[in-house]
């Protein structure tokens, strides 16, 4: 796997439980901060359906 940037929100920046997120040339890669070996690959429609469905509300509780 080629480096990658890893990037998380703003809000999570002094906590050890967060999202992050890299982008390369044809894929995102998802992580979280607990697991960082546990990537997520999802190419660009993935990546944008994910973020609709967030956006949406489909996953609150």
């Amino acid at each position: 796997m080629e480096e990658l940037t890893w990037t998380r929100p703003t809000s999570c920046a002094n906590s050890n439980n967060c999202p992050e997120v890299a982008v390369a040339d044809d894929a995102v890669y998802v992580r979280s901060s607990l697991r960082p070996d546990a990537i997520a690959q999802l190419d660009v429609s993935e990546w944008r359906d994910l973020v609709a469905a967030i956006r949406a509300g489909e996953f609150d509780a």
